[in-house]
């Protein structure tokens, strides 16, 4: 693997009248490990999807390493792109093993077999996600922080230079968030990656980009982009940000206040 520049240019991607990004721009440059922060329905995963080609833009440019990513051959874009989805779709009637060696086909012809270094690669990624003891496991019977790790397995056994996640945290635990996230940190791979936990965005990544409503508000290292102004604008809600003294990265604590009231009083029914 080697480090592929991405460059996302005035991409506006729209679902009938609706505008689900406008004009977004942003670059993960090589060996990069670059975050999408954001609430809920600001458009991050729409943006993924049109870096690994799924939702194609109505305007500007998604660009692998300066080639519109909409004009390259399917097999080329595989070898280079690999995706950890947050849907990854129907159930595999697979063993785990057979799962993650799917994501050697991009570098096989079409009756080529499993080689020797196609067996290594596997092990290799299923060792990096703590999948090792569930190789011979039927997918379809794994709970869904297991079947995160598995997918993550098989997007690292694809070796692409630019690996595009969707909240990969999703359904794990503390030891395998931060296990997942120290691998995507060592990868010879530029990164881009949804995340929800601000402070593990924080200490993995070496820039955020903050999606609202569709747009970019803020871009730049953790420590310049997380501060509580923000944090109050894009999420609504009351925050400190402090230097972790053992990290050095930035630390987020919320607040509770005025945003945790309900907005609508419930309904007296004593009389009743």
């Amino acid at each position: 693997m080697s480090g592929t520049e991405l460059a996302v240019e005035s991409v506006t991607l729209t679902a009938g009248a609706h505008h689900l990004v406008r004009d977004v721009s942003l670059t993960a440059r090589l060996g990069e490990v670059v975050g999408l922060v954001g609430p809920n329905g600001s458009g991050k995963s729409s943006l993924l999807r049109a870096v690994y080609r799924v939702l194609r833009p109505s305007a500007g440019h998604v660009r692998v390493d300066g080639t519109d990513a909409w004009s390259l051959p399917v097999r080329r874009l595989a070898r280079t792109v690999a995706a950890v989805v947050q849907e990854p779709g129907a159930d595999f009637d697979l063993t785990v093993r057979d799962v993650v060696a799917m994501g050697r086909t991009p570098h096989k012809r079409l009756l080529d077999g499993d080689s020797a270094e196609d067996a290594a690669l596997v092990a290799w990624a299923l060792g990096s996600v703590d999948a090792a003891a569930m190789a011979d496991r039927p997918f379809d019977r794994l709970s869904g922080g297991e079947r995160q790790r598995v997918l993550i397995a098989r997007a690292l056994a694809q070796q692409p230079s630019l690996l595009v996640l969707d909240e990969p945290t999703n359904h794990l635990d503390i030891r395998h968030q931060l296990a997942v996230l120290g691998i995507l940190r060592r990868l010879p791979a530029t990164v881009l990656v949804a995340l929800h936990d601000l402070n593990l965005a924080a200490y993995y990544c070496d820039r955020l980009h903050v999606l609202c409503e569709g747009t970019v508000t803020a871009s730049g290292p953790p420590a310049e982009v997380l501060t509580e102004e923000l944090l109050a604008e894009v999420y609504g809600v009351t925050a400190e940000v402090a230097v972790n003294p053992r990290t050095g990265a930035p630390q987020v604590s919320f607040l509770p206040g005025e945003h945790d009231r309900p907005a609508v009083a419930l309904p007296d029914h004593s009389g009743s």
